[in-house]
């Protein structure tokens, strides 16, 4: 009687926890089912075409649109300097006196020999002379002449344009020895700047010679002027390419009648080579993966979220170009709950 007894009890034990089993699983599966028919909230755009404009950046020292190191043709005694660093001088101005001996030599036998020519031209034209010796006359007559423009030119050193004294290298009373002594590696007494027009020489890939234009307009920016931007202009082309870099040089010409900008600054100078069309979305739709630089978004792929491979191009303040092959004109882009979801999963999209 007791071995029954137990037997029943084993049997409604038994009973008991294959119905508690079978529960389980029923809510089990319940909740996965549940969960399968969950979808995510999200918001979309339909993808498409901008035209935007293609720019490239570099960056660039400024430059004296002009720089002449003055100095006279030969050694020489330093009677005057008429400049100190920092002034302004116009054209034609007279900056140095260098030693008059020579000149004033080389003027009075000018004068000599222009009394000479005279006398002779007027002997010459009544046949009172050979014209052998006319000649000759004439000859020493003109030498001398351009011996007293040159000396005239090398002894009083005038500006060859407008600008600003950037250098004086000897005082009055000294010997000007000809010897380089700047970091140039030129001689010089005086180093003269035009500086109201600055210039620019960049460095540009080869790929971009065919969209360079002289005339094409830059833009310029100082990071000591912060959100300050200067206009630039494309007025030379370097012919040859580069073999060890690939690249050529264009020089800018930059408007510089403020004064605010200075030879040997450090800019960022901006080139828009031309127009496209791009795919341009907000940056938020734009999801980068953890440990990487890898760049991904997703679309609306019939009612589940597809993951993009993407790269990232320009930047336009909230937007940003993106570039992909799977990316097509029409395709509905996740721009709010991307956060949350993973390739393939079920979405609902909102206008809220």
């Amino acid at each position: 009687m007791k071995r029954l007894n137990m037997f029943v009890f084993v049997l409604a034990a038994s009973l008991a926890t294959l119905t508690s089993c079978s529960s389980g699983e029923q809510k089990k599966s319940s909740t996965v089912a549940r969960d399968a028919e969950k979808k995510e909230m999200v918001k979309v755009m339909e993808l498409g075409r901008k035209l935007i404009s293609r720019s490239v950046e570099y960056t660039a020292t400024l430059q004296a649109f002009e720089e002449v190191h003055l100095a006279p043709a030969s050694p020489g005694r330093i009677e005057a300097i008429n400049v100190e660093i920092g002034n302004h001088v116009g054209k034609g101005a007279v900056l140095v006196q260098m030693d008059r001996t020579q000149l004033q030599q080389a003027e009075i036998q000018l004068k000599n020999l222009e009394t000479d020519f005279k006398r002779l031209d007027t002997l010459q034209k009544t046949g009172s002379i050979a014209q052998q010796q006319y000649d000759q006359l004439k000859t020493q007559y003109e030498v001398a002449r351009s011996s007293v423009a040159f000396l005239t030119d090398n002894t009083r050193l005038k500006a060859p344009f407008s600008g600003i004294i950037s250098g004086k290298y000897y005082e009055p009373g000294e010997m000007y020895s000809g010897a380089p002594n700047i970091p140039a590696g030129k001689a010089a007494i005086l180093s003269l700047v035009q500086i109201d027009r600055l210039k620019a020489i960049v460095s540009i890939s080869e790929k971009y010679f065919p969209l360079i234009k002289t005339g094409m307009e830059t833009e310029i920016r100082c990071d000591i002027y912060p959100g300050k931007t200067f206009t630039g202009r494309i007025f030379r082309i370097h012919p040859t390419i580069d073999p060890a870099s690939r690249s050529f040089n264009v020089e800018i010409s930059i408007d510089n009648r403020e004064g605010i900008l200075r030879p040997g600054m450090f800019s960022r100078v901006t080139l828009n080579l031309d127009q496209v069309e791009a795919i341009v979305l907000p940056a938020l739709a734009v999801l980068k993966m953890q440990g990487s630089n890898d760049r991904y978004l997703f679309i609306d792929h019939n009612g589940t979220a597809k993951r993009i491979a993407v790269t990232i191009g320009k930047r336009y303040d909230d937007n940003v170009e993106v570039i992909s092959d799977e990316l097509k004109v029409g395709d509905k882009v996740i721009i709010s709950g991307q956060a949350r979801l993973l390739d393939g999963m079920p979405i609902q999209v909102t206008d809220n």
